[in-house]
């Protein structure tokens, strides 16, 4: 990991493959049936590409169709100092982007987490230092750069996203802790109402303490040292609905997401995710990088907790269509850290539920996989009884009316992973390919779905045309750990052709591909 990439990659094509069919209920509920797969490809062709420093130098991007500039989150640094700053860059040309100019972020604050843009606006989420203070949303024209508001939201706002319509810009201010553990903000999601003067509302999650229990009962975390449970909530990502009614919010290491009605700016519901059971067929995963196999996927007596990052939703037949993707995430923070490893150490798990206990705590099977401290135990003997890992290595698709979960993509990002020249065996203890990020978008008369994998340094399309029955359909190389990725509506697009943009936080490059539909 850490390469540097000096040239543009060149394109790895793969056939769409068979995909590990998963029957659901929700299906009959939904009224779907199942469309027989057709031969179908996506031909992905890398147009343009540029280097905008070290790591953290290109992080989240937005696309503005007025002015044609894309928008770059760089917390890269120069000798040791920040650059804070967002680079602003010409892509009117996709095939040779080009650096225009920068937005230093230092006159508002410590770090930029995230951009956004709709109708000539660039909205930016704004940490403060120590990011345990009050951070800001901060908007700017985005043809002469002018500030139009400039917001006090939560702590560390982490993702901003304007609605589809444009009138209102959400943040999701994650509230992390200090690392002592002795400061711990509330997390909360601010709105703003962008034709009423940008007027602010920011809400929090005081109001779900009294159902903590049920909530936790069907697989809400809340675990933080001393929180309450307005602190323990940190929201992640946003994604809103297509009419710009609803949106939701990932609690990543709540194991959970919420819902919000726009119009009334009140937290429906929150919804968990419940926990993913490796035992079962389909689920098997290679849980270890001591065992000398690359790709042993096996069943094993394991808990994955979802704990997603981004969200997309799209409507099908009526129905909210949430997507998350499943990167996990634990506090590992001086003053508590969550993550236990049970590595021949017997004592650990309960006799009488893991009778197999010797050979479980060996590294070659689950003795290196990171569990969590905070679930299965301990008991008063301090042995666990349930093993509970760190993200699902999948994405996911939940009806975001019930919170139901349509699909889980359950080992396969991780066995495409394993059919390219570069798996990492070294992730089978950890996360996985680590799925980061999601862009939805319509190409022909498909809609494809495009996640990005950090740790496997690529992402994949999905045709999610029907939610209920996603469609492997390309596996595609791209920078170090990509961290954004982008879809552009042929409509907006400079060239007329859709495009698909990956910002890589590892190695600072911005890659542009153009992704034509193809039926063959």
């Amino acid at each position: 990991m850490n390469k540097r990439y000096l040239a543009a990659l060149g394109l790895l094509f793969f056939a769409a493959c068979t995909k590990i069919d998963q029957e659901n209920p929700e299906m009959a509920s939904l009224g779907q049936k199942a469309v027989p797969k057709e031969s179908t490809y996506f031909n992905s062709e890398q147009l343009g590409f540029i280097d905008l420093g070290n790591t953290g130098a290109a992080e989240i991007s937005a696309f503005d169709p007025a002015t044609q500039k894309l928008f770059v989150v760089n917390n890269g640094t120069t000798g040791g100092v920040s650059n804070a700053r967002i680079d602003v860059l010409d892509i009117s040309n996709p095939s040779s982007p080009a650096t225009l100019t920068t937005i230093s972020i230092l006159p508002f604050g410590a770090g930029v987490n995230s951009v956004s843009v709709k109708n000539g606006m660039l909205a930016a989420a704004i940490e403060s230092a120590p990011a345990q203070n009050p951070g800001r949303v901060v908007v700017f024209r985005t043809d002469n750069l002018e500030v139009l508001s400039n917001q006090e939201v939560g702590a560390l706002p982490d993702m901003v996203t304007f609605s589809p319509d444009g009138k209102y810009i959400l943040s999701a201010n994650e509230g992390e802790p200090n690392g002592a553990y002795t400061v711990d903000p509330v997390g909360s999601v601010s709105i703003i109402e962008v034709e009423r003067n940008f007027a602010l509302t920011t809400l929090d999650f005081s109001g779900f303490a009294g159902q903590a229990e049920s909530l936790a009962a069907r697989g809400l975390r809340i675990f933080g040292k001393n929180a309450r449970f307005e602190q323990d909530i940190e929201p992640e990502y946003i994604a809103v609905s297509a009419n710009s009614k609803t949106a939701w919010v990932t609690l990543q290491e709540n194991n959970a997401m919420a819902r919000i009605d726009l119009s009334s700016k009140r937290i429906e519901a929150i919804l968990p995710f419940g926990f993913k059971d490796y035992s079962l067929a389909g689920n098997e995963m290679d849980l270890s990088n001591a065992d000398g196999i690359k790709g042993n996927f096996l069943s094993w007596p394991v808990y994955g907790m979802y704990l997603p990052d981004a969200v997309a939703v799209m409507p099908h037949n009526g129905v909210p269509f949430v997507f998350t993707a499943n990167e996990g995430d634990a506090r590992d923070y001086t003053g508590f850290k969550e993550e236990l490893t049970i590595a021949n150490n017997t004592s650990l798990l309960d006799p009488i539920v893991f009778p197999n206990r010797d050979q479980l705590v060996l590294p070659a099977q689950l003795g290196n996989l990171k569990l969590t401290k905070t679930l299965g135990g301990p008991d008063a003997n301090g042995a666990y009884s349930k093993l509970y890992s760190f993200g699902a290595r999948s994405f996911s698709i939940w009806n975001g009316n019930t919170g139901q979960q349509v699909y889980d993509s359950r080992n396969e990002l991780d066995r495409q992973w394993v059919m390219q020249a570069n798996f990492d065996d070294g992730r089978s203890d950890d996360k996985g390919a680590e799925p980061e990020g999601l862009a939805i978008g319509r190409v022909g008369n498909k809609t494809l779905l495009f996640v990005a994998l950090e740790r496997a340094d690529a992402f994949v399309i999905y045709d999610v045309t029907n939610p209920v029955k996603p469609s492997f359909r390309q596996w595609i190389a791209c920078g170090d750990a990509p961290e954004g990725i982008l879809f552009v509506d042929a409509a907006d697009s400079p060239n007329g052709k859709s495009l698909v943009i990956v910002s890589s936080e590892n190695d600072g490059t911005v890659r542009i591909y153009s992704t034509d539909h193809m039926v063959q």
